[in-house]
């Protein structure tokens, strides 16, 4: 039984090395355009767009967030790849933007611990509620990823820390399954130790 955890493992990492090293390459892709403003439709649109998923999809997930947070401080747009056997790590990278269209760079990657396994590689597009600068941020985000909810291929779930709330939407490839807890540290600039 232990070897055959082991070979999945080694699966997982195989598979997980080369989505990280582009998850934190720094290479010079333009991103998106930028949101006409923070409404909901505009959300819907950019959100789909970006993810690459049907607007009734998104509609369905960001009505969801909208009635119980309202309408965000801000929003990431990112990448990011996971891995987990029992205890795992997720890497990202992305762009942190306010609606007076100020766009900052943001990296996040923190530890999970919990009954899960696999890997995958996501695109990820976050609502972000209760911070006015990028240092409010820049800090650790506890949250269960049993929590997940997935409407057509798309994931998310909610990170808190004190009253800032944390929405990632993600969609992407691979496969994970299980119920796991951990964190996600946000900051300025990319590291590799995940905690």
């Amino acid at each position: 039984m232990s070897t055959r955890y082991l070979a999945i493992a080694c699966i997982s990492l195989l598979l997980a090395f080369p989505l990280a090293a582009r998850a934190q390459d720094n290479g010079g892709q333009s991103g998106p355009g930028t949101i006409e403003d923070f409404s909901e439709n505009s959300l819907v649109i950019a959100s789909a767009k970006y993810l690459g998923a049907t607007a009734e999809t998104m509609g369905e997930i960001i009505d969801r967030i909208f009635s119980r947070y309202g309408t965000p401080s801000a929003v990431i747009r990112g990448e990011e790849v996971s891995v987990s056997v029992m205890f795992g790590a997720r890497y990202g990278r992305g762009t942190l933007l306010f609606p007076d269209g100020s766009e900052y760079p943001v990296y996040w990657r923190g530890p999970s611990a919990g009954v899960d396994l696999g890997a995958s590689g996501n695109k990820s597009f976050t609502l972000v509620y209760n911070i006015d600068s990028p240092e409010d941020l820049y800090k650790r985000f506890a949250g269960v990823d049993g929590s997940l909810v997935a409407i057509s291929g798309v994931g998310f779930n909610y990170l808190q820390r004190e009253n800032a709330i944390i929405a990632p939407m993600r969609v992407g490839v691979g496969y994970q399954i299980g119920v796991s807890i951990g964190y996600l540290k946000f900051t300025e600039k990319p590291g590799w130790m995940p905690f």
